[in-house]
């Protein structure tokens, strides 16, 4: 009778990088928005490294990922396991494996337990292992411990200069993609938008390739002080202004919530579910990397809250706490700020904590947590968007709570559009079917608004087409039309220009 050898789990334990590979060894990152990965790519430079970002994961990649890895885990973990293995795979046809084990490593983030972005690191090493590259070298960031230079070695500085170059770029690229999706669905020249956004991003990518470097705690006052990035931010806002728009094309607002990977990336993870929208004739509110980042801290600062006037020091590190993320908040409004304010403000986070109470405990924080509900509550309480599109990971547990406790949110306001789409990477048609039934009535809601705010104001589509004519520079993509009563772009500027008017609008 044979007897099966049984492998045990092993924990993995990749040889370290040291300082003497810098200029050997390129760092290979991904599983962002490319705006992003490319300012991030400037930033590992500026700090020395050799840096690739890897390509938008595809289906080919979602198929490797659950064939090496584990068939049953969720879509985000087979895409981006897929999608590493296959890059190192051709990068071992080019130079051979053993080559490819010398020449590279992979940076990547881990985060909680309470779903599979915890284990993503160990989903990587058996894909890799599985498919013969066992010894390649790959590296977790705990969002919690940076600091992980005993196993990973002195290769990469993860320093104060560093961190603070990657949440700078986090900022000035979550502005400039606000913006291009506020202008896209009205620019009057195809393709102008993008032209425009690829020419802005390649220019913060020089802005922070060239970085000045500063010690630690001089680069903490810098960031905080200089004027270095909102010159860049201001450069950027001149060249969107080239940009002509027609406003008066009624379309839905939709606000991207979800899983933060799926709501994060634009391609096949999610069903390009961005470009989408926009072709079924939405205007896009996508969710910001920088927003994430701001319920993390929340997040933090929630068990210090808990331990005020029992735990020593607590209460003061709760204050400390609060007034880091208020010059969080602070920097993100300056820098916004030199757009323009064009794009959308941080939610506040307490706000976002005490609307979703009644429905989902702030404790717990797997997936976006309580955001989820709080987001879909005040992007209907403030019109912010017509409609919610959350995306879900097939099998996502801690998304799972948040939809369940989402049906508590429709029963007290049935008239929220809501489109939970659950991902599975292959199952695009039911998704999108799913969406468009609700995106329908959508633009039903963004046309009766846009019809009501004519009837309001006295004025006919001609009438305000006319008056924009005569005023061409609200044409311009960066003319600011105020956030009124309505959600919907076509509606806010009719009640802008009856305000022009002397109107009641």
């Amino acid at each position: 009778m044979a007897t099966a050898t049984t492998e045990h789990y092993r924990a993995y334990s990749p040889k370290p990088f040291t300082r003497a590979e810098r200029d050997s060894v390129t760092v290979v990152f991904g599983g962002l928005h490319w705006r992003v990965e490319r300012v991030i790519q400037a930033v590992l430079e500026n700090g020395g490294n050799k840096a690739e970002v890897l390509p938008v994961a595809t289906k080919e990649d979602l198929l490797t990922g659950r064939e090496v890895a584990d068939i049953g885990q969720c879509c985000p973990t087979s895409f981006t396991t897929g999608n590493l293995v296959n890059f190192i795979k051709k990068k071992s046809d080019e130079l051979g494996a053993e080559e490819v084990t010398k020449k590279y490593v992979y940076l990547t983030a881990g985060s909680c337990g309470a779903c599979r972005f915890g284990q993503y690191h160990q989903s990587y090493e058996l894909g890799l292992r599985n498919s013969g590259l066992g010894a390649f070298r790959m590296f977790l960031l705990a969002q919690d411990q940076l600091d992980q230079k005993a196993a990973m070695g002195d290769g990469l500085d993860l320093n104060l200069p560093m961190t603070l170059g990657c949440l700078w770029g986090i900022f000035c690229t979550d502005l400039v993609q606000d913006l291009e999706y506020q202008v896209r669905p009205y620019e009057v020249g195809p393709g102008q938008t993008d032209a425009v956004v690829k020419e802005s991003v390649e220019y913060l990518y020089e802005m922070f390739r060239n970085r000045p470097r500063r010690d630690s705690w001089r680069s903490i006052t810098w960031h905080l002080t200089s004027s270095y990035f909102t010159k860049a931010l201001r450069e950027i806002h001149r060249k969107f202004s080239a940009i002509e728009v027609d406003r008066l094309r009624v379309k839905p607002t939709v606000k991207i919530t979800g899983e933060f990977y799926l709501q994060t990336v634009e391609g096949d993870p999610n069903y390009n579910i961005h470009r989408w929208l926009e072709a079924e004739g939405a205007e896009v509110y996508p969710a910001a990397i920088a927003v994430w980042m701001d319920y993390l801290l929340r997040l933090g600062l929630q068990r210090f809250e808990d331990y005020s006037g029992i735990e020593r020091g607590a209460r003061l590190k709760l204050g400390a706490g609060r007034v880091a993320q208020a010059i969080y908040r602070w920097n993100y409004a300056r820098l916004r700020r030199a757009m323009g304010d064009l794009p959308h403000e941080l939610p506040n986070q307490f706000e976002l904590r005490r609307l979703a109470a009644p429905y989902f405990n702030s404790r717990l924080d797997g997936g976006e947590g309580d955001m989820l509900v709080g987001k879909a509550l005040w992007s209907y309480q403030r019109k912010k968007a017509h409609m919610i599109c959350e995306l879900s990971p097939y099998s996502c547990m801690p998304n799972t709570m948040s939809i369940g406790a989402m049906a508590g949110v429709l029963g007290k306001y049935p008239e929220i559009l809501y489109a939970p789409l659950e991902i599975k990477g292959d199952a695009e048609v039911h998704a999108l079917s799913r969406c468009q039934m609700i995106l329908t009535e959508a633009k039903k809601r963004a046309q009766k608004e846009f019809d009501e705010a004519l009837a309001a104001a006295g004025l006919s589509l001609e009438g305000v087409r006319a008056y924009v004519d005569k005023h061409p520079e609200m044409k311009r993509a960066t003319y600011r039309v105020p956030h009124g009563d309505a959600v919907g772009t076509a509606a806010n500027l009719v009640h802008h220009v009856a305000q022009r008017l002397g109107r009641r609008g």
